[in-house]
């Protein structure tokens, strides 16, 4: 295991075209979840050059305007460019609806361990969740910094601080490491779209250098313990690949940035989208979970880092191999640790629904799943207490 390395992580912001799909997918998701809490539903969405395209797949009674609610995120965003806004651009879809089963309409905080233990896993996925040390949410800290400075990027661009800004941007932190811990910071790259509507001459690349490093790097790293140093390499890059940013520019899908959902790269995900799916999909609400029980197991003290792994199954409602690995840091065996979070936690599929409450989130929260879709689905200190952040078990565990 290496102990003296660098690693950077990436972030972007609501703007960008992956990230505006997720925003749509999860977008009708809530709206489902507010008419119909046991609704079925999974959406895809594509954008390009003046087109959204929409494929769901739905079980529910609920009416829906999937077109109004891509228009809508997308005027959020701040998308009034000529070649892509919410007034123009075409919405194709593709929609298979099934009406609604009567035993879907089970409330699982209603029902017995014997009845929770029936529902079984629709899909077979691996997941993952991890933690560590490196910063207040338990996050590693290069995509934890990557997340701040975009939302902060972002920040900026709705306020009119920089007035050039459009919303398509991307953010990069390297950090180098010692002893497996964060010692310097490397390196921090801006990328950001610009306003096509803007004469370029009155874009001065000096003043947007001093603009974006007062306004965004320097209030992001105001009350963060490790600062950039002498030596730390800072680019900032109005749009030289972006130019106006966009799906003008470059096409978005729903699910590929998975990796800036959740840890970075720094651990491993599954690689399944989790935007647009309902909470019956384990392969969105395990990836929950894992990291629930990794939190609690870092919180506890048992581990500087752990990742938890989640192997489910078809036609099972338990995880067929539940794997810890703390990296040797871990205060006890992690075949022990395994066993704890056996006994402790439950994985099941409506277990999962039950602890979180995630059916009816979206009614008592608003638009619940939509605000995960940008800077990460774990460890958001700024969404108030997402259960799965929670660290509730960690006396069960110290037992």
């Amino acid at each position: 295991m290496k102990k003296n390395f660098m690693f950077t992580s990436e972030s972007v912001t609501e703007g960008h075209p992956d990230k505006l799909c997720d925003q749509i997918s999860d977008a009708i998701v809530d709206q489902f979840l507010q008419r119909d809490p046991f609704a079925r539903v999974v959406t895809e969405c594509a954008v390009a050059t003046a087109i959204v395209f929409l494929a769901a797949r739905y079980e529910s009674d609920a009416v829906v305007d999937l077109a109004q609610i891509a228009r809508r995120v997308i005027r959020q965003v701040g998308y009034d460019q000529p070649d892509f806004n919410s007034r123009t651009c075409s919405v194709i879809t593709s929609i298979k609806e099934q009406p609604a089963s009567g035993n879907r309409h089970r409330d699982e905080r209603q029902l017995s361990d014997e009845e929770i233990d029936q529902i079984s896993a629709r899909e077979q996925v691996t997941v993952f969740g991890f933690a560590c040390h490196q910063t207040p949410a338990l996050m590693p800290l290069p995509i934890w910094l990557a997340h701040q400075l975009a939302r902060r990027l972002a920040v900026v661009r709705y306020e009119k601080q920089l007035p050039y800004l459009a919303p398509d941007g991307k953010v990069q932190v390297g950090i180098e490491y010692c002893d497996r811990r964060p010692h310097r910071i490397h390196s921090i790259t801006l990328v950001t779209s610009h306003d096509p509507l803007l004469p370029p001459q009155e874009i001065n690349l000096k003043q947007l250098y001093t603009g974006l490093r007062d306004t965004v790097i320097d209030v992001v790293f105001e009350a963060e313990p490790l600062q950039p140093d002498a030596d730390t390499r800072i680019v900032i890059d109005l749009g030289s690949s972006l130019a106006v940013g966009g799906p003008a520019v470059h096409a978005g899908l729903t699910g590929r940035k998975t990796a800036i959902d959740t840890y970075g790269e720094y651990a491993r995900h599954s690689g399944a989208a989790l935007s647009g799916k309902d909470p019956s999909r384990i392969d969105r609400i395990g990836a929950y979970a894992a990291r629930y029980a990794a939190k609690n197991i870092v919180a506890a003290g048992l581990a500087a880092e752990c990742e938890v792994q989640l192997s489910y199954s078809i036609g099972l409602a338990r995880p067929v191999s539940i794997q810890v690995e703390t990296f040797g840091t871990g205060q006890r065996p992690d075949r022990q640790l395994a066993q704890q979070l056996q006994q402790i936690f439950d994985f099941r599929p409506a277990g999962i629904i039950r602890q979180f409450n995630l059916r009816f989130l979206p009614t008592l929260q608003g638009g619940f799943y939509q605000k995960l879709a940008a800077y990460g689905q774990v460890g958001r200190l700024d969404l108030g207490r997402l259960p799965w952040e929670t660290t509730d078990r960690v006396t069960a565990l110290q037992d």
